[in-house]
């Protein structure tokens, strides 16, 4: 009895969301942590060399180290910034992943809030990630940071364009904005996931590309990290934040890729499906879901210490000439093979 009123108090909604949000919380903390200790392992392993190894066993107490000396640290606010927007800009920069994966379904059961608009939710609040870097760098009143905060903005402009028109192709495809609507439909085998769907649009695949390529630049990672290009521009935006100031924004990046690798996920792979068809359901489906996202999230990785920083104005002419283009002929032929076949009906 004393477990059936446990259960349907944590059933309450606000009890319920309470709790979410504190595994949100915890799931992204943990993320940053070890993603940046799985970075510069995989970065020693790429380049032939050593990564941390000192603390703890293998290096697995480095990130607690790291976490420590950050909160340790001062977050000195220099003279002649605006004090208020200095501050502001790391909640700003933070407060948008965490909104996103309440929507994001690990599971068949495991969602914070299941919009029916999650699709467009995601997207909405994704986009006040630019304006919080935009901020802090015009706060910092550091050139270097200024510099960045352009860079910003123009690269977020190109990039988010062909992002949209992808999102929109697979929404022709599966008809609704829902998330967990838009992995049932991809039920049955990774023949039935949208990557696959070349019978809806040959170009499903690029389509795909399409989508990773803009998130890698939509969350600054090389090789399209020229926002905090080091030998340019310092830190970029963060140049003037230290202590815990600093570690927001670097939490916030790893939160971004989590939620770029994941909506990837839910778009493309199916989500928490399995790609045989079976054991999709209770706890497969977080197993499936997290191994499909830490998938591309190892892809990011590899290709941040494989590929050389592109230039600013190739990073532009990608997205314009390119990206947007190509997204631009896959929208229209997933329309026209989504209608052809009502068109031969009515001949």
């Amino acid at each position: 009895m004393n477990w059936t009123a446990a259960m349907n108090f944590l059933a309450i909604e606000p009890v319920r969301l309470l709790l979410y949000l504190v595994g949100i919380c915890a799931f992204v903390g943990a993320n940053a942590a070890y993603l940046v200790l799985a970075e510069r392992k995989g970065a020693g392993r790429f380049q032939r060399r050593p990564g941390p190894n000192e603390a703890g066993w293998g290096g697995v107490l480095q990130p607690v180290a790291d976490g420590l000396k950050l909160m340790a640290k001062q977050m000195i606010v220099p003279p002649g910034t605006d004090r208020l927007l200095f501050r502001a800009a790391p909640l700003m920069v933070m407060a948008p992943p965490l909104l996103c994966l309440a929507t994001i379904p690990f599971g068949e059961s495991i969602v914070a809030r299941n919009l029916n608009i999650g699709l467009l939710f995601v997207f909405a609040f994704g986009s006040i990630n630019v304006m919080a870097l935009m901020l802090g760098g015009w706060a910092s009143r550091n050139k270097f940071a200024i510099i960045s905060s352009a860079r910003v903005v123009s690269q977020s402009v190109a990039y988010e364009i062909p992002m949209l028109l992808v999102v929109i192709t697979v929404l022709m495809v599966a008809g609704t904005l829902n998330l967990q609507e838009i992995i049932v439909q991809q039920a049955g085998g990774f023949w039935h996931w949208n990557l696959f769907k070349v019978w809806v649009n040959p170009l499903m695949p690029v389509t795909f590309l399409i989508f990773f390529t803009c998130m890698l630049a939509e969350t600054n990672r090389a090789p399209f990290d020229m926002a905090e290009a080091e030998s340019e521009l310092v830190a970029g935006a963060f140049t003037e934040y230290g202590g815990m100031g600093f570690g927001v924004f670097f939490m916030a990046e790893y939160a971004n890729i989590v939620v770029g690798c994941s909506l990837a996920t839910v778009m493309f792979l199916g989500g928490w499906q399995s790609p045989f068809g079976v054991l999709s359901g209770g706890l497969w489906g977080p197993v499936w879901f997290l191994a499909k996202m830490y998938t591309l999230i190892f892809a990011v990785i590899w290709i941040r210490w494989t590929f050389p920083r592109t230039q600013f104005y190739s990073l532009l002419n990608l997205s314009w000439k390119i990206l947007i283009p190509l997204s631009l002929v896959t929208l229209l032929l997933t329309g026209a093979m989504i209608k052809l076949p009502l068109l031969f009906k009515l001949f």
